[in-house]
């Protein structure tokens, strides 16, 4: 088993992480989950990648994307909270 196969579990801690954090009405805390799904996307396309999960691929970068727009707009737009 190569160790890219285990990918999958940190990436899914990542994830849940990321959500809990952009759950907050504390800007700084919804940055930290924004980049926390950034991280994530990443560690689910490789995974992704090495398991020839096509749409798996696909979904994250589209995903990465408005996390990417999301993150912008938090801190462009959002009161500072805290």
């Amino acid at each position: 088993m190569d160790w890219i196969d285990h990918l999958q579990w940190p990436a899914m801690v990542v994830t849940i992480v990321g959500a809990w954090f952009i759950g907050s009405r504390i800007r700084w805390k919804r940055q930290v989950g924004f980049w926390s799904m950034l991280v994530s996307n990443l560690l689910w396309m490789a995974w992704g990648w090495h398991d020839g999960a096509w749409a798996l691929v696909g979904l994250q970068v589209f995903l990465a994307l408005i996390n990417v727009r999301s993150a912008r707009n938090n801190e462009a737009k959002a009161p500072a909270t805290a």
